[in-house]
């Protein structure tokens, strides 16, 4: 506990931009959050009090940083799980655990424990060779999705490849892969829930998210016309997910809406992009939400704040002469309801920078607002 304040201490390994946004909600809630970041300008870092320095990978920084911490968790699922499991073994109380990380680290062994799970999954299959690949692609049709087992996000470590011999250079580098079906999805969906240690389960409505180049542009929440009945069983895919999985903290289960139903593409065990118009959107803020999971606080109201909520990521691009204060100006002049969320990052062009929401009655209109939001912060020019 700190002893100025008689709450509980939170250590969250990773500085950016996840960790900026939990630290936003541990101040309503009075706690300390204490955050393990690479450098003084990573996001998270310049809005924290309690900053530690050290790699993630360096077990010694991990085993300073956790000292007096009451529950240690993630903003990202880049810490080695032997370091995990050491610090456990030495009474470090961290959420989630190594055992459920695991299946956000590595995409076989997630590949191979929802399988078990009998979850619904794409086809998919290990790739140690160029043999592996083509009697892969001769089974389920070209092109493939390829990624790596570990280490991939925002798009990289995914590969569509067209041919067998596309896959050599991968091959040739060491990298564990994994080969999937490109399945024929209509679009892509996510779901996020909380669990407790206690065993308490919270759901967020089901959401639409709009990739563009691997990236998350746009989430529509709730998920235009998806039947409720869908909703509903995605709700109870991920809460199953998290019971069976045992995660403590937050889960977002990211979806493909298929002919047939869904299917699992991936699963991330933290606050996650698809969850961020929740700070406006919902009762409960997924930052807040996996603030209380982890600290087995009972879990806050998921409902939604209006009928429709729009969240639009704010990419890097060229400044074109304007900087980004006189942005802000302008935008808050033209639109006083749009909500901006920026994450202290240097600017370098596809880079997420921020984002920015919109709520309201009208998601055509919402999602033309978001969009202009976005465009203007991104380069000044409103398209």
């Amino acid at each position: 506990m700190d002893t100025r304040t008689g709450l509980p201490v939170v250590g969250m390994v990773g500085g950016g931009q996840l960790a900026r946004m939990t630290h936003q909600a541990a101040i309503a809630l009075g706690q300390s959050l204490r955050v393990l970041a690479l450098a003084p300008d990573d996001g998270a870092a310049l809005v924290a009090a309690d900053v530690h320095y050290g790699e993630h990978t360096d077990l010694a920084a991990l085993r300073t940083f956790a000292k007096g911490c009451d529950v240690v968790t993630f903003d990202h699922e880049h810490v080695p799980t032997e370091h995990i499991r050491a610090l456990a073994a030495e009474g470090v109380v961290l959420h989630p655990g190594a055992d459920a990380l695991l299946y956000a680290q590595d995409k076989r062994a997630m590949r191979e424990r929802l399988a078990a799970l009998g979850a619904p999954v794409p086809r998919w299959r290990p790739i140690v060779d160029v043999a592996d690949l083509a009697a892969f692609g001769a089974e389920v049709g070209w092109p493939v999705i390829v990624k790596a087992v570990r280490g991939g996000y925002d798009g990289r470590g995914v590969w569509l490849l067209s041919s067998p011999a596309e896959a050599a250079a991968l091959l040739a580098t060491g990298t564990h892969l994994i080969a999937e079906e490109r399945v024929p999805l209509r679009r892509e969906l996510a779901v996020q829930v909380a669990r407790s240690p206690f065993g308490q389960v919270a759901a967020y409505p089901v959401v639409e998210t709009v990739q563009r180049d691997g990236i998350c542009v746009e989430v529509l929440a709730p998920a235009p016309r998806l039947p409720e009945e869908l909703a509903l069983r995605a709700q109870q895919l991920a809460i199953d997910l998290a019971t069976a999985l045992g995660v403590v903290g937050l889960l977002a289960v990211e979806l493909f809406e298929v002919e047939q139903g869904l299917v699992v593409n991936e699963l991330a065990m933290r606050p996650h992009n698809s969850g961020h118009w929740t700070i406006e959107g919902a009762r409960t803020s997924q930052f807040e939400q996996h603030l209380r999971a982890v600290l087995d606080y009972p879990m806050g109201d998921t409902a939604l704040t209006a009928p429709a909520v729009v969240m639009a990521n704010v990419l890097g691009g060229a400044d074109g002469g304007i900087s980004i204060d006189e942005r802000l100006h302008h935008l808050f002049a033209a639109d006083p309801g749009v909500k901006v969320h920026l994450y202290g990052k240097r600017t370098r062009p596809g880079r997420k920078i921020g984002h920015v929401t919109v709520l309201g009655d009208d998601l055509t209109e919402l999602r033309a607002r978001a969009a202009r939001a976005a465009s203007w912060l991104r380069d000044g020019s409103g398209e």
